[in-house]
């Protein structure tokens, strides 16, 4: 599995490609494709179908959500921002977090490690 995983990302490397075509849309269903995976970090593109989210959590390092299409609800420590494509929140280290999809929205999340 980590062969197949390390070959698709292989595949996006020096090419030319739509940040939001990465993922796509699936009824009832939140679709994730990591895109870097290194021992620094990751950037990962998600599609979540309207209705859809996760339910909140922590995550030891800085995380920054930049939406790129449609709109979510995104809770850090109980207080919600409303996000619209083009616009990014960093998630804090250690505070409590929840996103939620207001209509269908993707994002590209950022995670780099300490």
């Amino acid at each position: 599995m980590a062969d197949e995983i390390t070959a698709k990302t292989d595949a996006l490397k020096s090419k030319a490609l739509i940040l939001s075509s990465i993922a796509t849309y699936q009824p009832g269903s939140i679709v994730s494709r990591e895109i870097i995976k290194k021992t620094t970090g990751t950037v990962t593109v998600f599609a979540f179908d309207t209705g859809q989210g996760l339910s909140e959590h922590t995550a030891p390092f800085d995380a920054l959500v930049y939406i790129l299409d449609g709109e979510a609800e995104i809770k850090i420590s109980k207080k919600a921002y409303r996000l619209q494509a083009g616009e990014f929140i960093i998630m804090p280290a250690h505070e409590p977090h929840a996103l939620q999809a207001i209509k269908a929205f993707k994002m590209m999340l950022v995670m780099i490690k300490e």
